[in-house]
């Protein structure tokens, strides 16, 4: 099969494996994205010699601005162009150790190149060589397995995974990605080597859960990983919120299959990567708030919001992912997540609005995008009560919001305001005033506004005997 590959970087290529007279190949990625009709800028050379040598002689030949590095510990280059990213490595045969995913390189033909990609529709190669230029390359079917929609291994499974590990996480995101489903004697080769993946980098897995999450299905691959088993060795807070507990004939719903919905559901709306992992871990502290109370009519989770948000730390730490505001952000999402829903069952006030618009600040409309997400009811009347209701919170929240000016709300007088008028250090007074002042605007008692607050902050002053400076 010849592949048409129209833009002038191929022809160059395929002119300079022919002056060089060393064989080269496009392989990966790029050609299988061909096949999906998927646009790619990322392209991988193989050549059959010295890849470097290779990546040195196309830059120089070329007549537009170019970027060449050599990243000489993996032996590959990288040349950039306005509109390519072209990698060159030389083809390769690799062994593997048990107890590591390095491997020992030598160099290879074309086919041992193929042999050692991770699954048939990633082994694809097209010929740049004159002989049988734009011819394509496919061994073991992969052009066969994308028809199919099939991930398969191009060596047994059970090879591919006990070689390197990580590919049991790439089986699942490609999985979740092009909505592929994993072929059998791959998956049950997966679960079979799931405990390998102990050997594999937080780093690198932190990657894959990241493609996976930013996947239009993320249930999808959240779902492998827990059939597999690998989710209980990469992640057992998720993992433990599978299952449904039976006393005195009330069940709980299974949390676990309730949050990958509420996830996908949260995906149909947003990219925002980090909405989707607070999304993940909104309910993350209800395993361990479970409890049975007849009195309170069955099955509770009291305080899983804030008990979940403490443990977002923990687990970021854990997979390697940020400690810095996206933590932050992540944590304000989990702790608020329940506030909404409770307004909108429960009745609203206009002080509960206040708190709750200073308490999200910016991120409030993040919030309501999961609040609407998180009902997974197969009652289409309860559902469309619920979101009535939270239409009419969203509404009041808008109108304090117009009228009090709360959003990203800082308190009209400061700590230094407090101090710098009762010639005071920083103590428990300050404190205390500056709760007061905070309380009472929320409250609704006093307005956000500077001298309304001043004069609170005077009165409060005395009371607790301190003098105006």
């Amino acid at each position: 099969m010849k592949i048409e590959l129209k833009d002038p970087v191929f022809a160059q290529l395929a002119s300079l494996a022919a002056k060089l007279q060393i064989p080269a190949f496009v392989v990966g990625g790029y050609v299988r994205d061909l096949f999906l009709n998927r646009v790619s800028k990322d392209v991988d050379i193989v050549v059959v010699g010295d890849g470097i040598k290779f990546a040195s002689a196309f830059a120089e030949r070329m007549t537009e601005k170019t970027d060449f590095v050599v990243f000489k510990t993996f032996g590959t280059a990288m040349v950039k162009t306005a509109d390519w990213d072209i990698e060159f490595v030389g083809a390769r045969k690799e062994s593997y150790s048990r107890n590591s995913r390095k491997p020992a390189v030598e160099q290879g033909s074309i086919k041992d190149d193929q042999l050692r990609r991770d699954f048939t529709i990633n082994a694809l190669a097209i010929s740049l060589n004159p002989e049988d230029l734009f011819e394509l390359v496919d061994p073991f079917d992969g052009v066969m397995d994308i028809e199919r929609q099939i991930i398969r291994t191009p060596l047994a499974p059970e090879i591919t995974f006990d070689d390197d590990p990580l590919r049991m996480m790439r089986a699942i995101r490609f999985s979740a990605q092009l909505n592929f489903d994993i072929h059998p004697e791959t998956f049950a080769a997966i679960k079979l080597h799931a405990e390998r993946i102990k050997i594999v980098s937080f780093e690198r897995i932190s990657e894959e859960l990241n493609k996976i999450m930013q996947s239009k299905k993320p249930g999808i691959g959240f779902t492998q990983l827990f059939e597999s088993g690998l989710l209980k060795i990469i992640f057992p807070e998720l993992n433990a919120m599978h299952g449904v507990e039976v006393i005195k004939r009330q069940a709980h719903k299974d949390n676990f299959y309730h949050t990958l919905q509420v996830l996908d559901n949260v995906c149909a709306e947003t990219d925002n990567i980090w909405l989707r992992w607070a999304t993940l871990l909104h309910d993350i502290g209800k395993p361990i708030t479970k409890r049975f109370d007849i009195a309170e009519g069955g099955w509770t989770f009291h305080g899983h919001e804030d008990k979940g948000s403490r443990m977002v730390s923990r687990i970021f730490r854990q997979l390697k992912l940020p400690l810095n505001e996206k933590m932050k952000y992540v944590e304000k999402i989990v702790a608020l997540h329940h506030r909404p829903k409770a307004l909108a069952e429960h009745g609203v006030t206009d002080s509960a609005i206040r708190r709750l618009i200073v308490d999200a600040g910016e991120d409030l409309d993040d919030l309501f995008t999961l609040c609407r997400a998180d009902m997974t009811s197969r009652n289409p009347e309860k559902i469309k009560l619920y979101r009535s209701n939270l239409l009419k919170v969203q509404e009041l929240v808008r109108e304090v919001e117009e009228r009090d000016a709360l959003r990203n709300w800082q308190p009209p007088v400061t700590g230094e305001d407090i101090m710098k008028y009762f010639n005071i250090n920083p103590s428990k007074e300050v404190g205390i005033i500056k709760n007061e002042i905070r309380e009472a605007i929320l409250e609704g008692k006093i307005k956000n506004d500077f001298d309304e607050a001043m004069q609170l902050m005077i009165d409060l002053g005395l009371k607790l005997g301190l003098k105006p400076n």
